[in-house]
């Protein structure tokens, strides 16, 4: 792979969370950021290409533009991508498979486009074709103008590789990395998770703290791309992170009423290599209390209608949540994530202007979130 080159690279997030995944890049020292629907772009060699999909914690995947041309029609197409120079970036004995879609332009048919495309790759290089294959190309025809990309991160990036256990309705690592943002949670004070599930605030807020890169663990898909460096990508991994860790004096802690959740969460921060820094206990949210030491930020994805649950059920619970943050966690900020406004509106607790909804699980949440809190009354 030749890194003299520039690419634009896009870098695909939860929608909602774009200007956080943005902030996130800057401070990782990406360039020439701009954010837009769905994700941010920067441009840069493969190098960066690689950088994004190893530690960037709110990135969904990786996508590296590689081409484009114009087409009118689909013989135009076929012709226009036998001319491609496919062997620069895929090899004949990887499988490869191809994704199409089509706006506003005289080529409608996206699955027709796919098809033809597929064809001049397997005719013109010899890749075979596979409907599981690791390595896609994406082809967006906008406007009649072909835009060709390699997706370079192969399986989503939420998946980091250490959980092997999820609670129910499970709040995705990326999602999390990018609230705990928005919090203004940067590694240097305790975070506490009461309801904590499979542990993710928790772990992802302790890897943070520590520095650990996010795909450290795991495998991506651009390592079976034609001309692979893999001396430069071993280097990459064993380099330093952008933003340093912290020493293991701050403690994060989670809770939750479900014995396995607690189980599955000490399971998942070992795998993580993170159990040094965590405490997970097996609780109800009216016997949780502040650790010792200075406040930090208490956030949580309690359960929501639509999620978990009938709504009219989860006022009781929403609102012990709320009374116990709000006589023993004075100092401590508070965020809850939830759909349900009324929900919030429950605890009673003094929340800031909220930021735009973000979809998990096909339902739209909001990130309610406060100043530090008051002295109990």
């Amino acid at each position: 792979m030749d890194d003299t080159t520039d690419f634009d690279i896009y870098v695909v997030t939860t929608p909602g969370l774009e200007s956080a995944l943005c902030a996130e890049m800057q401070a990782a020292g990406f360039a020439g950021l701009q954010a837009g629907k769905g994700g941010v772009s920067t441009r840069g060699g493969w190098r960066e290409a690689w950088r994004a999909n190893l530690e960037l914690r709110g990135a969904t995947r990786v996508l590296v533009r590689i081409g484009a041309f114009r087409a009118l029609h689909l013989a135009q197409l076929d012709k226009r991508a036998r001319r491609f120079p496919w062997a620069d970036f895929l090899r004949t004995d990887v499988p490869v498979r191809v994704e199409a879609s089509c706006t506003k332009s005289r080529i409608y048919h996206a699955g027709a486009a796919a098809e033809r495309i597929t064809r001049a790759i397997t005719e013109e290089l010899g890749a075979a074709i596979a409907d599981d294959a690791d390595i896609v190309i994406k082809a967006r025809i906008d406007d009649d103008l072909c835009t060709l990309s390699i997706d370079t991160s192969g399986e989503a990036l939420h998946k980091r590789g250490h959980k092997e256990a999820v609670n129910k309705a499970p709040m995705r690592e990326t999602m999390a990395a990018l609230f705990l943002r928005q919090c203004g949670y940067d590694g240097q004070e305790p975070v506490v998770d009461p309801m904590c599930g499979s542990g993710t605030f928790v772990i992802e807020a302790a890897e943070i703290a520590a520095g650990l890169k996010p795909g450290r663990s795991r495998a991506f898909a651009f390592e079976k791309l034609a001309g692979f460096d893999a001396a430069a990508w071993s280097a990459l991994k064993a380099s330093p992170p952008a933003v340093a860790g912290t020493p293991p004096t701050v403690r994060f802690h989670g809770s939750d009423r479900d014995a396995g959740a607690v189980k599955m969460s000490q399971e998942n921060a070992a795998r993580a290599g993170v159990e040094d820094r965590v405490q997970f206990r097996h609780h109800a949210i009216s016997d949780l209390t502040a650790p010792d030491g200075p406040p930090g930020l208490v956030i949580v994805n309690p359960p929501y209608g639509g999620r978990i649950g009938d709504t009219k059920q989860l006022y009781a619970l929403y609102g012990a949540l709320g009374k116990v943050l709000r006589e023993r966690f004075a100092g401590w900020r508070a965020a809850i994530i939830t759909n349900e406004p009324a929900l919030a509106k429950v605890t009673d607790l003094p929340f800031l202007p909220t930021t735009a909804p973000v979809l998990h699980g096909g339902i739209k949440v909001t990130l309610y979130q406060t100043a530090p809190l008051p002295p109990a009354a």
